[in-house]
């Protein structure tokens, strides 16, 4: 265990990270792989949702109204609608935090998600890192965190390590004068949506976001939200432009929070739980050719450690399939690789060119 004033941090920037870099560039502009790169559930949007969104086409000619999305979001995680802000998918929320709040010191835990950082330094902020290990399961030890840290941006469950941290272990970096950013962009693909801060309104300074593009393929229609306490949902709101969420997207994040969709996102969290033990299991076939994956994985993907990781993952797009690199996340390295979680069908064939690239 670290203690508070020897936290594991770097507060330099590595400028031979691509910060920017995401899943979607594994597959752009290449037709016929297997996207096991972009987090998005496979098969989304339902069919459901598509005509729901289409029906919402017909008032296009009048501006965005946000307020029943809104109060739909408020009352799905029984809080105020003035603790609720609808963003442009939950990227918007971070350059809006980046940009609308007064912060000195910003500290983001890694390995995690990059554009909380790429925002904070895009606004002008210095940005320290607090890097979790590998020897300790990439596990948050609270202690890790500076003291002198006024705004701390963590995941959970964590893109790309899959790790979903203990609630009390993320409300111990709760105090006075902190801001507290807990992206929950994958939480819903949790089971029991187990370590949820979202919907909590005694944790001081807590910003949770959530993102509604992953669990229902909603990316290119980008929606998202943010709760809060009503000053800092102000304050946020405060540097959006007029009518930031367009009116099919309301009508998603609407529908998206019935109690129906709740049920089927709900049994789409258990079917991923299985489908990960199984790719889990498959991938422990290759601990003896060093393939190693982190341990208690939650998300809907896995972070696996390969020797070799960047010709294993050139040859693996030879055979169709598209993996995410692990070398612009802060804290991991050349050997890291992202896998989506999928059906088993695919995981079985997905394994089989694995098996291959590294010689059976």
């Amino acid at each position: 265990m670290r203690t508070p004033t020897e936290p594991e941090t770097d507060t330099e920037y590595d400028g031979e990270l691509d910060l920017r870099h995401h899943g979607d560039a594994e597959v752009r502009g290449a037709a016929g792989l297997t996207d096991l790169a972009v987090n998005v559930r496979a098969n989304t949007p339902p069919d459901w949702l598509k005509r729901h969104i289409a029906a919402s086409l017909d008032g296009l000619a009048a501006y965005p109204d946000g307020r029943s999305a809104r109060a739909a979001v408020a009352a799905r995680h029984g809080v105020s609608p003035d603790r609720v802000l609808l963003t442009s998918g939950a990227a918007e929320a971070f350059v809006l935090i980046a940009r609308a709040l007064k912060v000195r010191q910003p500290v983001v835990v890694h390995p995690q998600f990059t554009e909380p950082e790429a925002a904070l330094r895009d606004a002008g902020h210095v940005v320290g890192r607090v890097l979790l290990r590998e020897s300790e399961g990439f596990r948050l030890d609270p202690a890790a965190v500076p003291e002198s840290a006024d705004l701390v941006v963590i995941g959970n469950p964590t893109n790309p390590t899959s790790v979903l941290h203990p609630a009390a272990s993320i409300t111990e970096l709760a105090r006075p004068g902190r801001v507290l950013v807990v992206d929950e962009a994958f939480m819903d693909a949790v089971p029991g949506e187990r370590e949820a801060l979202a919907g909590r309104t005694d944790v001081p300074g807590l910003v949770v976001l959530r993102s509604l593009t992953k669990t229902w393929g909603l990316a290119g229609l980008r929606i998202g939200y943010v709760l809060s306490d009503p000053e800092t949902i102000a304050t946020l709101a405060g540097a959006q432009p007029l009518w930031p969420v367009s009116s099919p997207a309301l009508a998603a994040a609407e529908a998206c929070v019935t109690s129906a969709a709740l049920a089927e996102a709900a049994d789409a969290a258990s079917r991923i739980a299985a489908d990960r033990a199984h790719l889990l299991a498959g991938l422990a076939e290759f601990a003896s050719g060093g393939v190693r994956a982190v341990p208690a994985a939650e998300g809907p993907f896995v972070l696996i450690r390969v020797p070799g990781a960047a010709a294993v993952r050139s040859a693996l797009r030879e055979r169709g399939f598209a993996v995410r690199r692990g070398d612009t996340f802060p804290g991991l390295g050349a050997e890291w690789l992202r896998v989506a979680v999928r059906d088993r069908g695919t995981t079985d064939r997905f394994l089989a060119a694995l098996g291959s690239v590294l010689g059976g």
